[in-house]
């Protein structure tokens, strides 16, 4: 081999080597507290660093409350009645829950209302369409909940906003894909949604991602989450949407992918110690915060918690 040649090969196995370290998982994980209860398909809301758990697929009805700033957890109020599958999220000072599934899978257009300040539940004005695993964001004051499945498991399209300060409803341009157990995330003012399944059966898993403009009333399409999956986790950190975990019919994920809209790319981190679906998780002092949820595919529930350095 002449000189030339071997220098060719040098800077190709040097090239291939930097496409190898740019491939591996990033970030690493620890253990937190573990949860005072187990808990499955529950919701989560976060405000000011401190995470609300609604609802429960086997029956738990207390509200469990994580304080990531303290790393410890409380039991709050119980929530009116036993539900599973609730759409929730934090907005100026209160906690706001909605829909579900009641009485096993009966969708509910119920809304609920928590203050911290004073430990109360009070019932919001239903939303117009009833319906369960759908998602929710905040974005400039309003609460968009999008999509979900309605009683005969069939997943509806619907994408209503809720504004807290007049109390009212109003509905914008539905989703293109339908689907249920997404992740709905507001990141920069648009809102990212990944993943999902078709009407309830998590052997048809989604891979599609797409966004929401507010100020165009507009979707569109992004790049495909690598991961096709549902019953996922979200959380946005540093302008990224973070979607943890998920399942099939027969297991759960421990995949971690993160989504950033401004370049349209994923890209995979290290994943989950305790692969799991119907959970939660947080983002708090540069962390992700995954809580509770079902190691094993279908009724299962823990009190895990593991928490992301990306």
């Amino acid at each position: 081999m002449s000189a030339l040649n071997r220098f060719v090969v040098a800077i190709f196995a040097t090239l291939l080597l930097g496409v190898t370290a740019t491939g591996q998982d990033s970030g690493s994980w620890r253990t937190g507290p573990a949860g005072p209860e187990p808990r499955s398909e529950h919701a989560v809301a976060a405000l000011d660093g401190t995470a609300y758990l609604i609802g429960d697929y086997i029956g738990g009805t207390a509200m469990l409350i994580y304080d990531a700033p303290n790393r410890n957890w409380r039991v709050g109020p119980d929530f009116p009645y036993h539900a599973h599958h609730q759409m929730a999220a934090g907005f100026d000072g209160k906690v706001y829950v909605f829909g579900g599934y009641v009485e096993g899978w009966t969708a509910t257009d119920a809304v609920w209302i928590f203050d911290p300040q004073t430990g109360e539940w009070v019932e919001g004005p239903p939303m117009p369409t009833a319906r369960g695993a759908g998602g929710a964001a905040v974005v400039d004051g309003r609460i968009h909940v999008i999509s979900g499945s309605q009683s005969d498991g069939i997943n509806t399209p619907i994408h209503e906003i809720f504004d807290p300060v007049q109390g009212t409803w109003e509905t914008a341009a539905p989703i293109p894909t339908a689907r249920d157990h997404l992740a709905v995330l507001a990141v920069a003012g648009e809102i990212v949604v990944a993943g999902g399944r078709v009407d309830g059966d998590p052997a048809f898993n989604l891979d599609v991602t797409e966004i929401y403009n507010p100020e165009t009333g507009n979707w569109r399409t992004g790049a495909p989450m690598p991961t096709a999956r549902s019953g996922v986790a979200a959380a946005v950190l540093d302008g990224r949407a973070y979607v943890l975990g998920g399942e099939t019919r027969e297991t759960t994920f421990g995949t971690v992918e993160a989504y950033d809209p401004a370049a349209d790319r994923w890209t995979r981190l290290a994943p989950l110690p305790t692969p799991r679906h119907g959970f939660g998780a947080i983002a708090y002092a540069g962390e992700i915060i995954t809580l509770m949820g079902a190691p094993a595919a279908g009724a299962d529930r823990s009190a895990v918690v593991e928490v992301l350095q990306p």
